[in-house]
């Protein structure tokens, strides 16, 4: 795809909203009643209800995690969000039926134009459910299942209950308590043995309606010996207020398959972003998380995977932009619970401003095991004198069989590079921007082309304005 084709998608693009009237609206607070009125809403077994009932008092119990954490967490209000709202319809199969304003809203964002050029299928959230879910015959043929998780649970409990909540329990933190109790959308999708999905599924979330919660939640199986690669975009309009999104994510990637899953994250920056992610890796599987954030106040993010069988691989490749008001606090985990396990983790930061961005790494492998080798780099770029980067990486190596490399730097882009560039022509800001290019160029470079070229326009945009 050549550049002029890309997708076009600007840092304001996402900020508009459309007034919706919503069938379904659980008002704002979390209790039990809560927890009701969205089964009812959804039409869940009653397992389901007190599943959700029980990852409440989890969550009621947990203490906010900012005795390691930032403290921005507490001025999250609870009390004041909305934790459902839908307009009580099915997820369409073609973008005709989908309702007017929802349409508009993924026309806008370019949704449709994307799967027509180079998508397998897509599932399209709008708040709290899915409005648009489709996916090309041939995989269907194949037995390849993509629908939301509500649909998951309805039509194929024998696969989805095997894995929901295994990979990461209820318990986990107090964000996965969370969405436990209140998740709905987000993706299920199984890959039946051997087969392998060529073209991306894609997912996108969308949150249109102010002092709303989004609680997504994707689970994904890649059977014996299967591929696939899911991409996940999201977006929010600037409101007044803060919102909330946090999702749970789960991947299972059984002996010899491999999942890629890439996120574009373009969150305006009044959005709390509490993500939970995490995979299983059976013998010889391979799960790769490629994770670029961008906007929103707070993320705190860090995709593992737990490489349980022998010659297993996990990889994550992050990109973080913190601008000012923004505190990117990311990084990965890698535990390794089997021989000849491998993992690689490479992060790059960029903070611009008084923007902070933070890495935090875990890597375990127990002295029982052999030949386990893991990588990590990690780099941060300070753009301005005020901005801040912190590193907290926490390895836990035992035994003589196993091998860690750790390596990371911190550099501030100099006022001699950039005086040279702009003595070859370039403005400050071009120059600027070619400097960041610079550092990212490789890490780009991993992300499907369609999506490297949205990247390099979004850090160049968020890059305006950077100097001085």
């Amino acid at each position: 795809m050549s550049q002029t084709e890309a997708i076009d998608i600007d840092r304001d693009k996402g900020n508009f909203r459309y007034d919706v009237k919503y069938q379904y609206d659980a008002g704002t607070g979390l209790t039990e009643d809560t927890i009701d009125y969205i089964s009812e809403a959804k039409g869940e077994e009653q397992w389901i209800n007190e599943f959700r009932k029980r990852a409440l008092k989890v969550f009621n119990r947990m203490p906010m995690p900012t005795h390691w954490a930032t403290k921005d967490l507490e001025n999250i209000v609870f009390e004041n969000i909305r934790y459902y709202l839908s307009q009580g319809q099915m997820p369409s199969r073609s973008w005709e039926d989908v309702p007017d304003e929802v349409k508009q809203t993924f026309e806008r964002l370019g949704i449709p134009e994307q799967e027509r050029k180079f998508l397998a299928g897509v599932e399209a959230q709008f708040d709290s459910e899915a409005a648009y879910s489709h996916m090309k015959d041939a995989l269907e043929k194949d037995g390849v299942i993509f629908v939301g998780s509500s649909e998951g649970l309805k039509k194929y409990p024998h696969i989805f209950k095997k894995f929901f909540g295994k990979v990461i329990p209820t318990n986990d933190n107090k964000f996965s308590a969370l969405n436990s109790a209140v998740f709905s959308g987000g993706s299920f999708i199984y890959v039946p043995p051997g087969v392998k999905v060529s073209q991306p599924l894609q997912a996108y979330f969308r949150i249109n309606a102010e002092s709303f919660g989004q609680f997504e939640r994707t689970l994904i199986i890649a059977d014996e010996g299967s591929e696939v690669t899911y991409m996940e975009g999201c977006t929010a309009p600037k409101f007044e207020t803060s919102t909330l999104h946090s999702a749970v994510v789960e991947l299972v990637a059984l002996k010899n398959a491999k999942i890629q899953y890439i996120t574009v994250q373009n969150w305006s920056n009044n959005v709390f972003n509490l993500v939970t992610k995490r995979a299983w890796a059976e013998e010889g599987a391979e799960v790769k998380w490629i994770d670029c954030n961008i906007g929103s106040r707070l993320t705190m993010k860090y995709p593992g995977v737990v490489l349980k069988g022998r010659k297993a691989r996990g990889e994550v490749i992050s990109i973080a932009l913190a601008n000012d008001g923004q505190h990117q606090d990311t990084g990965a985990k890698m535990v390794h619970q089997a021989d000849e396990t491998t993992s690689n983790i490479i992060s790059k930061s960029i903070s611009v401003g008084q923007g902070r961005s933070t890495y935090r790494g875990l890597v375990q492998m127990p002295d029982h095991l052999k030949g386990c080798k893991n990588n990590t780099e990690c780099d941060a770029l300070l753009i301005n004198t005020n901005s801040r980067t912190d590193t907290y990486p926490a390895i836990n190596v035992q035994g003589n069989g196993n091998s860690v490399q750790h390596e990371a730097s911190v550099s501030k882009v100099s006022a001699e590079q950039i005086f040279y560039m702009m003595q070859r022509g370039l403005s400050e800001g071009e120059a600027m921007s070619l400097a960041v290019n610079g550092f990212v160029n490789d890490l780009v470079r991993q992300f499907p082309m369609e999506y490297s070229v949205e990247l390099k326009r979004l850090i160049d945009m968020e890059m305006e304005g950077s100097v001085g």
